[in-house]
């Protein structure tokens, strides 16, 4: 989730810090107060496109920040671990533009290209609305919910495997038979190279061992000079090592106990402290008698690592991926040498992973094809009840083409959307009223519930064209959406405002000639004032302000 957002210098805002809640978070203000502004720098360090004009008048750089707190678990966290980028327990991302240079992303402090922020926004933010982080605009992620909703997630995972093992099986017999031409040559190549890998005898963990080995062996004599210097000022010095002087201390401490019980207790530390340096002192004897300068031993130590490193260079690879280069050759040696035998397996082998393969496919099919209709039925009823009458969902489900097969399935899966009754279902990603744009993927989000896989969502413009019992019933499915997942939204309207768990305000201020935005959360009886303000506008009566109060005390029924 979204655990803080930090803005300095960007378009009005001077410099603002805000902290987030789980659960549903409304932010408010008064039209041009500056509430966009907060998701626009959020989809700045998210990856937006981004040019010096969103640097604040006068200054020379932006900065925004924004940290989330994230499980081991969860898909942000293992897309930080594969680019060696995960810093438990939070993900800060940063992103500077400044006058005349190229814009700066940083991930966890370390800086990385923009596109990198923007892959990794792909598993934190879902921002509905008019920014392109919306997940569910593309046909991977909606085949991803229809598989959700439909319980499919295992059997799609294996499917995945079984493509790519078909994938790898066709590939591996497609190199055998174009291999069949130059049979003779290739086979001979082949065996000098595994005669070379067989004489070496490298395993996968000699390598570190041999390094470490003739790092020691190399600095044989300073270890020894040292070493020896060390245990003289411990021990070896009868009268000014550590160990004598230590003694004297402890003796003298001792006779003056008489006169005070208290240095008791520092002579017995002291008295183990000599037991630690005079343990130490033995490990460095014991160290000392195994040291020995070896020339021989490091002419052969060096020897072999030469070999290793001039094989590595010879086959373009790192020296610990030596053994898994080895074993590749000697597969495709074995599969030359006995081609008709190993062409036969490996058709074979494919034969029974595309049988495999089509079964649980066809399996899938049918669970996507039960589910979808499902699926269309319940959000198509979320639609009308969040102000889309006549609206309707459905699911299209496209086979691929004969002999074709994919990663995930035999088809192809897009969301259509009729908003108004008569209209032809079009993509979801073709609508084009950003509010109803919002409501659909609230209807969708409401759905499935905790099955999403994006923890923080954020909505723009969800209460565009709606007032009254509507705006209610969007508020409500957003407070129930913040139980599973975070969510932001942004609204005009007290109905949706007051069902937020968490209210930040969003207010500008003129000082001297200058705009800046601020935002601040507010306290129970401040977020009172802002949804009567929602409710009456600028004049607070009696009435709105009761109004207020009743309907902040119904939302938290």
């Amino acid at each position: 989730m979204l655990a803080y957002l930090y803005i300095r210098d960007f378009a009005i805002v001077r410099e603002l810090s805000l902290a987030f809640e789980p659960g549903y978070t409304v932010l408010t203000g008064e039209t041009g107060a500056g509430k966009s502004i907060l998701i626009d720098a959020l989809a700045l360090v998210l990856g937006d496109r981004a040019d010096s004009d969103v640097i604040r008048h006068g200054c020379r750089r932006a900065d925004v920040s924004a940290g989330f707190a994230l499980q081991p678990s969860h898909d942000a966290s293992k897309w930080l671990k594969e680019h060696d980028l995960f810093d438990e327990p939070e993900c800060v991302l940063r992103r500077v533009v400044e006058v005349e240079k190229p814009s700066r992303g940083f991930i966890n402090g370390r800086p990385v290209p923009i596109q990198m922020l923007h892959e990794l926004s792909d598993y934190l933010v879902d921002v509905h609305g008019q920014h392109e982080h919306q997940s569910l605009l593309r046909r991977d992620a909606q085949r991803q919910i229809l598989d959700d909703f439909a319980g499919l997630e295992e059997s799609v995972r294996r499917i995945e495997g079984q493509y790519h093992e078909m994938k790898s099986l066709r590939e591996r017999l497609e190199a055998l038979k174009q291999q069949t031409a130059d049979r003779e040559a290739r086979v001979e190549l082949l065996r000098y190279q595994v005669r070379e890998f067989d004489a070496l005898g490298l395993t996968a963990d000699e390598i570190p061992a041999l390094e470490e080995e003739h790092t020691r062996l190399a600095n044989g004599a300073e270890l020894i000079e040292g070493v020896q210097a060390v245990a003289q000022i411990i021990q070896e010095n009868e009268e000014m090592s550590v160990s004598q002087q230590l003694a004297r201390a402890i003796g003298q401490l001792e006779s003056l106990g008489r006169y005070d019980a208290r240095l008791g207790e520092i002579v017995a530390l002291l008295n183990e402290a000599a037991i630690q340096i005079d343990e130490a002192g033995g490990r460095l004897r014991h160290y000392l008698d195994s040291l020995e300068l070896d020339p021989a031993r490091l002419q052969t130590v060096e020897r072999r690592l030469s070999t290793v490193h001039d094989l590595a260079r010879k086959h373009k690879v790192k020296p610990e991926e030596l053994p898994a280069v080895h074993a590749r050759l000697r597969t495709e040696l074995s599969d030359v040498e006995n081609l008709d035998t190993s062409l036969g397996q490996l058709q074979d082998k494919l034969q029974n992973a595309c049988a495999t393969y089509l079964k649980e496919a066809k399996d899938i099919s049918r669970g996507r094809e039960t589910a979808a209709k499902k699926f269309a039925r319940v959000v198509t009823d979320e639609m009308q009840e969040l102000g889309m009458p006549g609206g309707k969902f459905s699911v299209a489900l496209a086979a691929l083409p004969e002999g074709e097969a994919g990663a995930y399935g035999l088809e192809r899966i897009e969301f259509l959307v009729s908003a108004n009754p008569g209209l032809p279902a079009r993509p979801l990603a073709k609508v084009a009223s950003g509010g109803e744009l919002s409501r659909i993927c609230l209807a969708l989000q409401v759905v499935l519930a905790g099955a999403g896989r994006i923890p923080t969502m954020i909505f723009d413009e969800v209460d565009v064209g709606i007032g009254g019992r509507v705006a209610e019933v969007v508020g409500r499915k957003l407070r129930a959406l913040g139980q599973t997942r975070q969510v932001l939204c942004i609204t005009h309207l007290a109905q949706v405002a007051a069902q937020g768990a968490q209210h930040v305000l969003v207010e500008k201020r003129n000082e001297g000639k200058v705009t800046l935005a601020e935002a601040k959360p507010l306290g129970d009886r401040e977020r009172t004032l802002e949804i009567a303000r929602m409710i009456g506008g600028v004049e607070i009566s009696k009435q709105t302000l009761a109004h207020a109060k009743d309907m902040l005390t119904r939302a938290s029924a």
